[in-house]
């Protein structure tokens, strides 16, 4: 293991598996146990997604993983969380490890960071969104969504607001920081930016209402993709488009692997 001072100061640990072209991979890498991994999989979530996306792909890059979203929760950023401090703590895990150039897969929250990372930075030599559209992004509707999550932490967890309830006031509004940072950001004008190989995947069911207590917000995930698709081709981006997915069950590592291994063996190659 190796420990990494990030931008506030804190320190994350990164665990590095593998040989050959690095890839930065934002998750657990350490399976979830107990109470918590119970109720994952009641909410259809995998307590080893990140063991298995390292075990997945570590035989064709140097995956160098660490727990981002994990830190967070242990040490919010209520005032600072925005995307110039996050890409900040990506190029410092990168120097951590020694990776120059690297390629980025980011799934729903961390797609969209690897966007911003992407036209911040010269060292990406390939990106991958998932769960997460590159243009018309639900900006302003995860504002919402995460203004409500801030509004309803620390009550009593009701039967659809568990995961809000259940958070600190200064874990819910890192989130709100993080999306009113982004609601002036045009992501159709920041394609010109992005220069490195990119591909984009979502499940054709990634569509995701909220109730009452989120305010009735609608998130459309998947529309702007399957919708777009030709236009994000014109732009220079591979579209996967994963039939009959919603949003947890297209992150899942048997949906992820064999995409992300044939794409990045095709891009990793010409490098």
């Amino acid at each position: 293991m190796v420990e990494v001072t990030l931008a506030d100061g804190s320190r994350i640990e990164i665990e590095v598996c593998g040989n050959g072209p690095a890839l930065l991979l934002p998750v657990n890498p350490r399976p979830v146990e107990g109470q918590q991994a119970e109720q994952m999989r009641q909410y259809g979530a995998d307590p080893a997604l990140g063991q298995n996306l390292i075990q997945g792909l570590s035989d064709i890059c140097r995956v160098i993983a660490f727990d981002y979203e994990g830190h967070l929760r242990h040490r919010p950023r209520p005032e600072t969380l925005t995307p110039a401090n996050i890409v900040k703590d990506l190029l410092a895990v990168a120097d951590a490890a020694r990776a120059n150039r690297f390629a980025y897969y980011g799934y729903s929250w961390l797609a969209m960071i690897g966007l911003q990372l992407a036209i911040r930075t010269d060292r990406l030599m390939a990106l991958v969104m998932g769960g997460f559209p590159p243009i018309q992004g639900p900006y302003a509707e995860m504002l919402r969504v995460t203004t409500a999550a801030y509004e309803m932490a620390g009550g009593m967890p009701g039967d659809d607001e568990w995961s809000a309830a259940a958070l600190s006031k200064d874990e819910t509004q890192q989130y709100v920081t993080l999306y009113q940072a982004l609601q002036d950001f045009d992501d159709r004008a920041a394609q010109a930016q992005v220069t490195c190989p990119r591909l984009c995947f979502v499940g054709s069911a990634d569509e995701i209402q909220y109730g009452k207590n989120w305010g009735d917000v609608y998130v459309s995930l998947a529309e702007p993709v399957v919708s777009g698709r030709a236009q994000l081709e014109a732009l220079g981006w591979e579209v996967r488009v994963l039939d009959g997915l919603d949003h947890m069950q297209a992150m899942q590592a048997a949906q992820v692997v064999p995409v992300l291994r044939s794409w990045l063996l095709n891009v990793l190659l010409l490098e």
